[in-house]
């Protein structure tokens, strides 16, 4: 089968797209809604108690739990509509893994949990009820719940739930940070929903704070990698630059890095010495468009893959049409543009294998690359 070629109207927009992203800097703070219909739970740590807040019709309800050791459970009220069952704080996760016979994957949901429901529906990674279907196997998430959309606190909990599910299962659920998420964390607000801003205006809390490390999702995610190695294929959001590729070498050590300095301000982790090659704009892991835009060509991109003793290395961050194969198999984008809200696909990767998941179930070869948007 012949594999889909993006639109040539893609190839003609990106003088404009390149426009616009030098002009990204601009944006502007978008002003808060006017009114929450739901949203919740926001859920803190407070000792041995949790304290669960939602917003339903614009009015905030809270209700305080004691923890319990096997886990609390937290009934829905509006927002999210599934029970919440808060596990005990997650450890830092494990960087490298052995291969596994199957993965699927997907990116930058960007606040669309009913298209991301769909998808994993689709393809029987949850059920009709939106639990965990994939038994043994492995799902990945290469970073970028936050922003855009207005159901990124349904996505997160959908995702911190199917991590339990997973594991108890004897399958895996891994979610990877991308720029996005450090974005909100250290206060760059400028692609969040104006629904989340009336929501810290509600809660009393500025955006990033309902994400801190006292909250159940701000502590999980200070506790996710940026790089996960898994077999012979590489995850992350952004990509692997030769200028940052001695990050890629220990990864144990760079996800420690980026997990220390989460939160931390803006300013101050690109003046450390130590932590600006990982915000770096241009050439970090969860920044770096280089495999699409020209900059690295398919030798330089083996060169890195052989550094690492690599076969591929899976991104988002990118928007595609389509997952999408470049550099003979060597770097495979997955960023489908969920973020519009209309369309997604899945990456599987079977013993090797390389194939796509559509939205009506149905499973064909992956694009082939050309540049596309960008984010």
């Amino acid at each position: 089968m012949s594999r889909d070629r993006p639109s040539l109207l893609t190839a003609l927009l990106l003088p404009l797209l390149a426009c616009a992203a030098a002009t990204t800097q601009a944006r502007e703070v978008a002003a808060p809604a006017d009114h929450v219909q739901a949203d919740g739970p926001y859920v803190f740590r407070q000792g041995d108690r949790l304290q669960a807040t939602w917003i339903c019709d614009d009015k905030v309800e809270s209700h305080t739990l004691a923890t319990q050791a096997a886990g609390t459970d937290i009934a829905p009220r509006c927002g999210y509509e599934h029970t919440v069952h808060v596990a005990a704080p997650n450890a830092p996760s494990v960087s490298v893994l052995p291969a596994v016979p199957r993965i699927v994957a997907l990116s930058d949901i960007h606040g669309q949990y009913g298209l991301l429901v769909r998808l994993l529906r689709a393809h029987q990674v949850i059920d009709a009820q939106d639990r965990w279907a994939l038994g043994k196997d492995t799902l990945v998430i290469a970073g970028d719940v936050f922003d855009r959309g207005p159901q990124v606190t349904e996505a997160f909990w959908l995702l911190y739930g199917l991590q339990q599910q997973a594991a108890a299962a004897g399958g895996a659920v891994h979610f990877v940070l991308g720029n996005h998420e450090t974005m909100v964390l250290y206060d760059d607000l400028r692609y969040v929903n104006p629904k989340y801003l009336r929501s810290a205006q509600l809660l009393g809390r500025s955006y990033p704070q309902l994400y801190g490390a006292d909250s159940v999702i701000g502590q999980w995610l200070r506790t996710r990698p940026v790089l996960l190695k898994i077999g012979d294929t590489l995850f992350l959001h952004g990509g692997i630059s030769p200028e940052a590729v001695q990050l890629a070498l220990d990864p144990a050590r760079t996800n420690a890095a980026y997990q220390a300095s989460l939160g931390l301000p803006k300013a101050e982790v690109k003046a450390d010495p130590a932590t600006a090659p990982l915000y770096d704009g241009k050439t970090s892991p969860i920044w770096y468009r280089g495999y699409f835009d020209g900059r690295l060509d398919t030798a330089g991109v083996q060169a890195v893959l052989d550094r690492l003793q690599l076969a591929r290395i899976v991104v988002g961050h990118t928007s595609m049409p389509h997952v999408s194969s470049f550099h003979g198999d060597r770097v495979i984008a997955i960023d489908s543009s969920i973020k519009n809200g209309e369309n997604g696909e899945l990456l599987f990767i079977e013993d090797g294998k390389l194939s796509r998941g559509l939205l009506d179930g149905s499973r064909v070869p992956l694009a082939e690359g050309e540049p596309g948007l960008q984010d």
